[in-house]
């Protein structure tokens, strides 16, 4: 299983399908349970789609609701928060400043173009 590098809260621009250049927040990702899988995200406000809810009882109606549905991880890019660009991430390892931690190190997300911490 690979090392997820977009997480929960991050700002991402879609690359390709109906939602082609919005941005939005993650609002969870789901991991790819073997590798024939892909990581799948769903992202708060696109790749919307609709839920056909039928009545309960004689006097409701049925309803059809819109809810965001999962795409693939590989369709988005993370926007960097401090350039505001689309950008591949990297990683940065850092001493721990905090002497209570048992890890020495700290293995931190960065923006590629930029250098800023993720």
């Amino acid at each position: 299983m690979n090392h997820m590098k977009i997480k929960t809260n991050d700002i991402v621009k879609f690359l390709s399908g109906k939602d082609l250049g919005k941005t939005g927040k993650v609002l969870h990702v789901i991991a790819a349970k073997n590798p024939k899988q892909k990581t799948k995200i769903v992202v708060e406000g696109l790749n919307l789609r609709y839920k056909h809810v039928r009545p309960k009882n004689e006097r409701e109606k049925g309803q059809r609701i819109m809810f965001p549905y999962p795409t693939d991880i590989s369709k988005v890019a993370l926007v960097c928060p401090k350039c505001g660009k689309t950008t591949r991430v990297g990683y940065q390892v850092s001493e721990n400043k905090n002497e209570t931690a048992k890890k020495k190190t700290i293995k931190q997300r960065i923006c590629r173009k930029c250098k800023a911490v993720i």
